[in-house]
């Protein structure tokens, strides 16, 4: 018995995957819920989001795993994702959440990502989030994001990736159990 091996275009990506430079974004899978839960059960990356809890509950990544992977719920939500090219199998996460109801079909959404620590200062976020404003799935108008105040490093991953700065605001983070000042930002698309 021989093994053929079928030559593709190294460009062609299955579907639902976007190339990102060193990684591609994919979809969630249920085997990437163990990685989840101790990233995301990392205080840092926590306290980075506004929705991540800490100490995280038991459930919560099972419970964003099925969230992730129903097709509901207005959010896109993709793995970064470097085992093709001996990377980690997953770096971090991006998503975007659509901002409109449909009645109102504005083409909206807001960007949210995170990266393990164990990947900070490498360029992934700036890679990722550059590979999906670039290939724009739910054909947005513009893309909203915020960051806090505190993260410097993730506002100039915005800037880089040709945001602009709106102004300031707060939001309420889950794992601070606080409000917290954040800078908000605008790409336009269209």
């Amino acid at each position: 018995m021989t093994l053929d091996l079928i030559a593709t275009r190294p460009d062609a990506l299955p579907a639902g995957q976007i190339a990102a430079g060193r990684f591609v974004l994919r979809p969630v899978r249920r085997s990437d819920l163990g990685l989840f839960a101790m990233y995301a059960g990392d205080k840092r990356v926590a306290e980075a989001t506004r929705s991540i809890p800490h100490p995280l509950p038991p459930g919560a990544a099972e419970a964003f795993v099925t969230r992730a992977t129903s097709g509901k719920g207005g959010e896109d939500i993709w793995v970064m994702d470097g085992s093709a090219n001996g990377l980690a199998e997953v770096l971090g996460v991006i998503s975007l959440k659509r901002m409109d109801e449909e009645k109102w079909n504005r083409a909206q959404s807001e960007i949210g990502y995170w990266v393990a620590p164990a990947f900070w200062n490498t360029g992934f976020a700036s890679e990722a989030v550059r590979a999906l404003v670039e290939a724009n799935p739910q054909k947005n108008s513009a893309i909203f994001a915020e960051v806090f105040q505190d993260n410097p490093g993730s506002a100039r991953v915005l800037t880089n990736a040709g945001f602009q700065y709106l102004g300031d605001a707060e939001t309420f983070s889950v794992a601070r159990n606080a409000r917290v000042p954040t800078w908000t930002y605008i790409r336009k698309l269209a």
